[in-house]
């Protein structure tokens, strides 16, 4: 099985985790003589694991069981970095279909900016599994990256924007994970991410900024889950939500509901939002207001992260968390 890696902080035991692709006869995607199946609903992760009990673990970090790769059944690691450079070296890695020929416009350019140590490639072109009509999934690491994924994503000879009857498109393929948000208020929460199309095959291409080698944000803090929660809330400092996992400063204005008794009391003490995937890194700014509906969690860390915060991470069958802008 192929797991895609969550967060930077990791038991001693495990890779947090989960499974993105995995053998099954229903698949389309042909990996090590074998087919395989793509998953991206997160959840779905418990009931492939259903076999491998081993794999769920619980995270102090997140707060909750979640799952992962018991770190002595790892076979092979796959590098983002090291992927984008094989493809420079060797593009005849790729099937010289349309998306392939613009993935590699890409490199180039990537390449040419001097930037091959801050972006990656991920997703199906990292495991080879990719075909025509894949998508292009990149990702960027660190300030440095981040700047250098803003300049590649505004090179309209390379990726053009969502716009106009393309947005339809976009909010078809975001909607079904974001239920409940208009049209209007999904697409400007989009617009705040990089992503667009390809300027030859018209394939979607996003890029997840994850922090730098060495950010510390996150280690040493430990989470407890206390309930589950919905509330409007403004953000009141996005400067830690423009990388994965990404986190927001926040203020709630109302609770709307809650599993937990006197949540009103919780709510003057709930000044942070959590997400460890990328659907919401980079999505809002400060002085927005958003709904949001995930974990009550209980932060215990260094300075400013101690209190409690709202987390997004959708390590529950049961549940849909959510966070969306409100205005």
């Amino acid at each position: 099985m192929i797991f895609k890696v969550i967060g930077d902080v990791h038991p001693g035991t495990h890779f947090l985790g989960y499974v993105k692709y995995y053998p099954d006869s229903r698949g389309d995607r042909v990996l090590f003589g074998r087919t395989y199946r793509q998953n991206s609903v997160v959840s779905k992760a418990y009931g492939i694991l259903a076999d491998r009990p081993e794999c769920y673990v619980y995270s102090p970090a997140v707060g909750c069981v979640i799952t992962g790769v018991p770190r002595e059944d790892v076979l092979t690691h796959y590098s983002c970095r090291q992927t984008l450079a094989a493809l420079h070296r060797s593009p005849e890695l790729l099937d010289g279909s349309a998306v392939s020929k613009d993935l590699l416009a890409i490199i180039e350019w990537v390449v040419a900016a001097g930037a091959g140590d801050v972006i990656g490639v991920t997703g199906s072109f990292l495991v080879g599994v990719f075909n025509a009509r894949s998508d292009i999934d990149l990702v960027c690491y660190g300030p440095r990256g981040y700047e250098v994924a803003e300049a590649l994503f505004a090179e309209r000879s390379l990726i053009h924007p969502y716009e106009g009857d393309t947005l339809t498109r976009l909010y078809v393929r975001r909607a079904k994970y974001m239920a409940g948000s208009s049209f209007d208020a999904l697409m400007r929460q989009e617009a705040r991410k990089l992503q667009g199309l390809t300027a030859g095959a018209g394939a979607h291409i996003n890029c997840e900024p994850l922090r730098a080698d060495g950010d510390k944000t996150f280690a040493g803090v430990v989470a407890q889950e206390v309930g589950a929660i919905s509330v409007l809330a403004r953000i009141t400092d996005h400067t830690e939500g423009l990388a994965t996992p990404a986190l927001y400063g926040i203020e709630v204005v109302t609770v709307i509901a809650s599993t937990i008794d006197e949540p009103a009391i919780f709510a003057r003490r709930i000044s942070q939002l959590r997400s460890y995937l990328g659907a919401y890194t980079g999505a809002f700014r400060t002085g927005d207001t958003v709904y949001l509906s995930g974990r009550l969690v209980h932060i215990q860390g260094p300075g400013s992260l101690d209190g409690f915060g709202i987390e997004l991470t959708p390590w529950s069958a049961t549940e849909s968390f959510l966070a969306n802008l409100a205005d």
